[in-house]
């Protein structure tokens, strides 16, 4: 008896409370909370310990409880004796992070406490939700980091491998569903012209990774339009008007248009064209009822692209574009008159003009009606194009029609130039040519009248017909003066790109890294986009700004080529499809490059060692 209130007195001064423990674990890992006090070896028949979590007893052991341990938890009772009372925690969740209280009684008195947090290490995902920016305007890209835990992490930004924003602390505070944190961090900046394929990245540091995590990308480039809105002339208020938003210059083509009256959104109408740089124009419509045209106010167009906070608005007063209610809020009635006998006199004097011209028109332009000059859709190099003008009038049979290229004049050269001529023509050579002339024909609406379809059959050649338009001179047989000219709009020579295979080679020194470059040869204009995947998502391009810029040549075409690396050991080991992607405007579809199965990769990989 003496024996044991000795060494109780002698558990008495040793009691202690522990400094809290911290313990980091991954998750569905075990995790040892851990609690031991230095004893001498006793017995444990009076020892008491208990371990509590969120105010419930997970484990407990002695003469005052119940000796239980919960399901998912383990200790040793052996240890014991030995004054070590750690807890097991057998696959650890997010759930179980906490502070846990390990207690040791001896006898009836405390003999040491002290608290152990459980806290799980989860890495963090990164994603970019646009990479979508307008040139020279202040832009912002986006960067989210989710399902990391604990809440502590670090953002920075790269650009071309340099860092334009350095590292923020970011504490999380939003969780997902899974209990895990995420946040998000933004580059502000005006994007440049020099920043076209330049490889940018969100880089991130946390307590869970091993290594910096980083996510590359580039940039892709929306251009704003310019809208213009203006209004359909009718000729009286209880018409439907008809309103007319121009939008041009703008890419990419997506575009969403909606229109208000006075702040209030009308019910909607459309589809895009390409314009000849590359751009898209759209016109859209809206027709006002007498209703909504009589409550006038302020008219606006407002333009949607994808990715961009800001639309581009344009907006104009009712009463500026709509010529009824300009005219009745411009004019009294006194000035109304003065109008009406205006134009009553400039009415007779056109009349009495008109009888002193009529036999001098009637060889003329009064009888002919010329169409602009219709370019075809798209304007390939080597595919045969056509470009028409139709005259209508009441002797067309008369009429003759020259052909221009800029202020030369073109001949019919079809039956000396071959149709499959060379792309690249010598100096002298002027390309090929062949004229048409269809009618005269009835014309539809005025049995009166006949039709002359005049038409001119070319091969597009970017030596000879890069910026140049065309040009349609109408006159009379036997007669030297021009009745009519007509000139083309500027139109965009299109060459679809050559891609080659992708080539493997070393990259430099390190021998564990390979090189996938493919090239585009021989296209026009110089817009061309590579992207390259794998089975695992899409890969960042590594080549330099100087390598995988468009290229001119003599000839007026242009190259480019891209370039990706992979470890030699995804390669080797035939598992992994690696393919490219080349967009251009001259394509329908883009071109497809891959690597060719796992036996195609062996044998191209020891071929370059």
């Amino acid at each position: 008896m003496q024996c044991k209130v000795l060494l109780c007195l002698y558990f008495l001064t040793i009691i202690k409370h522990v400094s809290p423990t911290e313990v980091w674990v991954r998750p569905h890992t075990s995790a040892l909370l851990p609690c031991s006090i230095s004893v001498p070896p006793v017995g444990d028949s009076l020892l008491g310990i208990s371990w509590t979590f969120n105010g419930s007893h997970i484990a407990s052991f002695g003469t005052t409880d119940d000796n239980h341990v919960d399901k998912g938890f383990s200790w040793d009772t052996s240890l014991f004796v030995n004054g070590t009372f750690s807890l097991t925690v057998l696959n650890a969740t997010l759930d179980q992070q906490g502070v846990y209280e390990c207690q040791v009684r001896y006898n009836v008195s405390e003999l040491h406490s002290s608290n152990v947090t459980l806290d799980i290490k989860v890495p963090p995902t990164l994603s970019i939700p646009s990479t979508m920016v307008v040139l020279d305007v202040k832009s912002e890209l986006q960067c989210i980091a989710e399902g990391f835990s604990p809440p502590l992490v670090y953002f920075s930004w790269t650009r071309a491998g340099e860092v334009v924003q350095l590292e923020q602390a970011v504490t999380a505070v939003d969780h997902t569903p899974e209990g895990t944190y995420w946040a998000v961090n933004v580059l502000k900046f005006i994007p440049l012209v020099d920043d076209q394929n330049v490889i940018y990245g969100c880089v991130v540091t946390h307590a869970a990774l091993d290594k910096l995590l980083s996510l590359e990308f580039q940039l892709s480039f929306v251009y704003l339009p310019t809208v213009t809105l203006s209004a359909m002339p009718l000729p009286s208020r209880d018409s439907p008007l008809t309103l007319s938003c121009d939008i041009e210059g703008f890419y990419p083509e997506d575009v969403s248009v909606s229109w208000l009256q006075n702040g209030t959104e009308l019910p909607a109408p459309l589809l895009s064209e390409s314009g000849p740089d590359g751009t898209f124009r759209t016109r859209r419509y809206y027709t006002l009822s007498p209703e909504q045209r009589e409550l006038a106010g302020e008219v606006e167009c407002v333009v949607h692209l994808p990715s961009i906070t800001e639309p581009v608005v344009t907006s104009a007063a009712l009463a500026d574009i709509d010529p009824i209610i300009e005219t009745q809020t411009a004019l009294t009635k006194s000035a109304k008159a003065s109008v009406s006998l205006m134009c009553i006199s400039l009415v007779l004097v056109f009349l009495l003009c008109f009888g002193f011209s009529w036999r001098r028109r009637d060889e003329k332009q009064k009888f002919l009606n010329v169409s602009g000059i219709i370019l075809p859709p798209r304007v390939i190099v080597g595919q045969k194009g056509r470009v028409t003008i139709s005259v209508e009038g009441r002797r067309v049979d008369r009429v003759q029609t020259t052909w221009f290229l800029n202020d030369t004049p073109i001949s019919d050269t079809s039956h000396t130039v071959s149709e499959k001529c060379p792309l690249l023509l010598s100096g002298g050579d002027v390309g090929y040519y062949k004229l048409h002339t269809q009618g005269p024909l009835h014309s539809t609406g005025d049995s009166s009248k006949q039709r002359l379809l005049s038409s001119l059959s070319f091969i597009p050649l970017i030596s000879i017909h890069k910026g140049a338009v065309f040009k349609c001179q109408v006159s009379y047989v036997g007669k030297d003066q021009v009745v009519v000219e007509r000139v083309s709009d500027k139109f965009t020579i299109l060459a679809p790109p050559k891609v080659s295979e992708i080539q493997l080679t070393e990259a430099g020194d390190d021998s564990s890294v390979v090189t996938l470059t493919t090239q585009a040869l021989c296209f026009h204009p110089d817009i061309i986009t590579f992207r390259w995947f794998c089975q695992g998502g899409e890969l960042s391009p590594v080549a330099s700004q100087a390598l995988s810029a468009p290229r001119p040549d003599t000839q007026g075409f242009f190259s480019a080529m891209s370039q990706c690396k992979l470890p030699r050991a995804e390669l080797e080991h035939g598992g992994t499809k690696v393919w490219v992607s080349v967009h251009h405007i001259a394509l329908k579809h883009p071109i497809t490059r891959e690597t060719r199965g796992p036996e195609s990769k062996s044998t191209a990989l020891q071929a370059y060692r």
